[in-house]
């Protein structure tokens, strides 16, 4: 019997143990994470296995247990464990692990490594930078760049290293009596983001300042062994916490994906561009590290009217929420993907997804994500059977369950996912299940425009918009030129 280890305890890992726990090899599911997801541990004891309570960032920690449970692969499911070496602790403990190694996991740690890996291989898919490390050189170049017509007077403010997709600002400057304003206002937000990110000792470089472009957003994630990549269904995120993309930015308060590979508001040549702009990225850093990626990658994409398929960020891991829809849809046995991974025969596997869409919205306490002490601890209430009957799953996030009672831990708490023939009507199915998840005496938040028919049309215009004005920088040549 194979013995399959998991390591994270959120949504998405929920739905990661649900699909090995579904394969063909009738496998024990064991899992490691930071507290007692309901839905993972009830798998876990399905299937004779075991959920353990524990750091998974500790490579020590993860590889002895693994090695004391017997376990013959694992899987990583957040960015943390990858970025600390748990995948390079469980190979060198002769435990193969779908997931980045620390060296790899570097194009989704290091922001600003990413832009400068895309750079020095001229990869598509790139935006001009500026990186710093201290407060004084951004303030400086800040100030300076309100002065006269450069690139920086648009930009993007963001935390060098990943932080959970917190901190990012857009500001565009382009009213000149407003100048004054919005220099201060990106001089405050640096000094919100040095004071952030002041607890990270893996990068030295703070801050990223980066142009500003605009189009819809969009995630492409992968399977890859080193030498095949293969692609799944394109994704849409909404990380803003309130309907019509309004509050703050949250790790992602739901998604759409479907019907098929490809957006509504995308095309098959714009899929395709994106796998090749995912794929050329893990090319590179490749040939510089030397190491095989045996993993999950995803490009966090905007169709831009600089040269259409353009990169974010990268993840060195499947996204939360946007994983549970690629796995929803996923058709193949994903414990066989997973040793396809890691023995480099990803070209001979048919990795097949359904031609379906998928919905998955989440249902955050109050207080999340800026006010996090005051979302947690709250008892969670849960129609478990009234989802069902709505022909949606639930899969437990950040919820941890003690003596028969689960407790929020701050962050979302469940996401409800819905599959149909159009993405409007899987909306229509979960928005009939968010007011079924409640806590007692304290407030929950969702949003109920994701996948509706206006929320649609507006990213579809944005998409058009974009695509008219790359579609013509091609013609004239100047597709990623900047004047």
């Amino acid at each position: 019997m194979v013995r399959v280890l998991g390591i994270g305890g959120g949504a998405r890992e929920h739905a990661m143990a649900e699909k090995i726990a579904m394969s063909g090899e009738s496998p024990r599911v064991y899992w490691i994470a930071e507290w007692r997801n309901p839905g993972i541990a009830e798998l876990c004891s399905r299937t004779g296995g075991e959920l353990i309570v524990g750091s998974t960032t500790d490579p020590e920690f993860v590889s002895s247990t693994a090695r004391r449970l017997g376990i013959d692969i694992a899987v990583t499911g957040p960015e943390e464990p990858n970025f600390h070496g748990v995948p390079d602790a469980l190979w060198r403990a002769g435990i193969p692990c779908v997931g980045a190694t620390r060296g790899l996991s570097i194009i989704e740690r290091s922001k600003a490594e990413l832009r400068r890996l895309q750079w020095r291989h001229d990869l598509p898919g790139k935006l001009l930078f500026r990186t710093f490390r201290d407060l004084e050189a951004v303030e400086r170049a800040l100030l300076e760049s309100s002065r006269s017509l450069t690139w920086m007077q648009n930009v993007v403010l963001k935390p060098a290293r990943q932080a959970g997709g917190k901190g990012v600002k857009v500001l565009e400057d382009r009213q000149a009596y407003l100048t004054d304003e919005k220099t201060r206002f990106k001089l405050d937000h640096t000094r919100w983001l040095m004071g952030y990110t002041s607890g990270y000792r893996d990068v030295e470089e703070r801050i990223l300042v980066e142009e500003c472009v605009w189009g819809p957003e969009y995630t492409l994630q992968c399977f890859f062994d080193g030498r095949t990549l293969v692609p799944m269904p394109m994704v849409q995120d909404y990380k803003h916490a309130f309907d019509f993309d309004l509050g703050p930015e949250t790790g992602g308060m739901g998604s759409i994906s479907g019907p098929g590979a490809v957006l509504p508001f995308m095309t098959r040549e714009e899929y395709d561009a994106s796998v090749e702009v995912v794929n050329s990225v893990l090319r590179a850093i490749q040939d510089e590290t030397g190491q095989e990626y045996k993993g999950i990658a995803a490009g966090q994409m905007m169709l831009t009217e600089l040269e259409g398929p353009t990169v974010i960020e990268m993840y060195s891991r499947l996204g939360d929420p946007e994983g549970v829809n690629a796995l929803a849809a996923l058709e193949t046995d994903l414990l066989e993907i997973m040793f396809a991974i890691v023995e480099g025969r990803l070209s001979k596997l048919d990795v097949r997804f359904a031609e379906v869409a998928t919905v998955v919205k989440a249902v955050a306490p109050v207080g999340y994500p800026d006010a996090r002490e005051l979302a947690r601890g709250h008892r969670v209430l849960v129609d478990v059977e009234g989802i069902s009957r709505a022909g949606c799953r639930l899969y437990w996030g950040a919820a941890h369950e003690e003596d028969g009672v689960v407790r929020t831990v701050g962050s979302r708490v469940v996401e409800i996912l819905a599959t149909g023939s159009t993405v409007e009507e899987a909306a229509s199915a979960v928005n009939s299940c968010l007011e079924m998840v409640r806590l007692d005496g304290w407030g929950t938040f969702y949003r109920k425009d994701i996948g509706t028919p206006e929320s649609l049309r507006r990213r579809k215009e944005l998409a058009e918009n974009a695509r008219r004005i790359y579609a013509l920088r091609r013609r004239n040549g100047t597709a990623g030129k900047r004047l």
